[in-house]
């Protein structure tokens, strides 16, 4: 007869609720000393930000990337606090197995003995879900996306005079919801492993979840273009498909008590 497994530790609302503070607390402590540093190379992460721009730029009115200078400021305070910015999300992303670290020991009390040892491959798959898909977003649909937008100024006879803050606006929303949209087959596998989702519900209702995608792309992706829309949703309809197979690799094969 097997022996049933122990139960996880059981927390009040108000323990939960402390949990997270400390969590929370100890998150802002690793994003700030990440921040101490990449603020001192926030030169170089600009210039590496704004490359793949550039690039797009570049192709489309075939001038070398040292000719072209599209940045302007309208307010003297505009590159001090948009460097800050860059600088803090940077920091977040360099921090990123810390912080996802910190998600695994908030949600470590609600998981039975056995998964509580799977720290490290948890950190470790999250981080580099993540991280792939910000270098998604940097190398190939930022590329794509500066491609669309830029061709469309070009198209409408317009001379690039950019405001550095609402450039940032664009690239960090990219690169930080694609890094987050990779995410999803993680949110699978657990939704999957407490028994609130199936494979086969998901294929079943995949037509509801396409819906979903593109309501979401739509409200969400940067730039009023159809075409980023587009592509974002495919991006998502793929990693869905993904989760389908992590959800059946991650449900339970022992019957509910």
């Amino acid at each position: 007869m097997a022996i049933p497994a122990t139960p996880p530790n059981k927390m009040s609302f108000w323990e939960h609720l402390q949990e997270l503070r400390v969590r929370l607390v100890r998150s802002l402590l690793i994003v700030a000393g990440g921040f101490a540093l990449t603020y001192a190379f926030r030169f170089r992460i600009w210039d590496w930000a704004q490359r793949p721009f550039l690039e797009a730029m570049s192709r489309q009115v075939g001038k070398p990337i040292a000719e072209l200078q599209p940045w302007a400021f309208t307010s003297l305070t505009e590159p001090f606090f948009s460097l800050m910015r860059l600088s803090l999300w940077a920091a977040a992303v360099l921090c990123a197995p810390l912080l996802f670290y910190q998600l695994w020991a908030f949600i470590r009390p609600g998981l039975l003995p056995k998964e509580r040892k799977l720290v490290i491959p948890f950190v470790f798959v999250t981080s580099a879900c993540f991280l792939a898909g910000a270098a998604f977003a940097y190398y190939s649909a930022f590329k794509f996306l500066g491609d669309i937008l830029f061709q469309e100024a070009k198209s409408a006879g317009l001379r690039a005079n950019l405001s550095v803050d609402t450039y940032l606006d664009i690239f960090i929303s990219t690169v930080l919801m694609t890094g987050v949209m990779f995410e999803l087959p993680v949110l699978f596998y657990f939704l999957a492993r407490f028994r609130l989702v199936t494979a086969k519900w998901m294929l079943k209702y995949w037509r509801h979840a396409t819906i979903a995608i593109l309501i979401f792309s739509a409200f969400f992706t940067p730039g009023d273009v159809v075409v980023t829309t587009i592509f974002f949703s495919v991006v998502l309809l793929g990693l869905y498909f993904v989760s389908v197979v992590v959800a059946w690799l991650a449900e339970p094969k022992t019957p509910r008590d």
